[in-house]
């Protein structure tokens, strides 16, 4: 992974750590096929991950989730998944929590849509012969109960406005090749 992208979260303002773990996928090793996407074509399932995090500060307000591919080859990485608004008490997402309809959200969390354009979750679905992808899904509390977004928007806009309320972060990365 030496000619790939570095971690977009190196470049970010330090914040607190966060433990994030998954009973569906492990650091450094293969995304699932649930976690794969079949809308895509790569035949998986389109499953948002199971993500429990602990840890996070007490003056936390809310939290962000988020899911990127930073080896897709586009020059900006691709945004799988992005859910905000998620109250400060919830620490875990269920597995499938990211279908499209966001019936499985915690009550008051919002998806964007992902870099496909469609609402929710978007599985792992690399070209095939570029060789592993990471696939990184973090959580990030901030000070504030809820960002100044609407669902229309992108990724960016959302990591935008997180800069500066950011307090605490916490990353777990698969990988997926095909």
């Amino acid at each position: 992974m030496s000619n790939r992208p570095p971690s977009p979260y190196e470049f970010l303002p330090a914040a607190a750590a966060i433990e994030v773990s998954s009973t569906d996928i492990s650091e450094g090793q293969t995304l699932p096929m649930a976690q794969v996407s079949g809308i895509f074509g790569a035949g998986g399932e389109d499953i948002s991950p199971q993500l429990t995090w602990s840890g996070a500060p007490s003056e936390t307000k809310s939290f962000v989730v988020t899911g990127f591919d930073p080896d897709a080859p586009t020059g900006s990485g691709f945004w799988h998944w992005v859910v905000y608004d998620i109250p400060a008490g919830v620490s875990e997402l269920a597995a499938g929590a990211g279908a499209q309809d966001g019936s499985g959200l915690p009550a008051g969390a919002k998806q964007l849509k992902n870099d496909a354009g469609l609402p929710g979750y978007l599985g792992a679905a690399p070209p095939a012969g570029h060789g592993p992808h990471r696939y990184m899904f973090a959580v990030h509390a901030l000070s504030v109960e809820a960002l100044p977004i609407t669902e229309d928007l992108s990724a960016a806009i959302c990591g935008f406005n997180m800069f500066g309320t950011t307090l605490a972060r916490g990353v777990l990365s698969a990988v997926y090749e095909q």
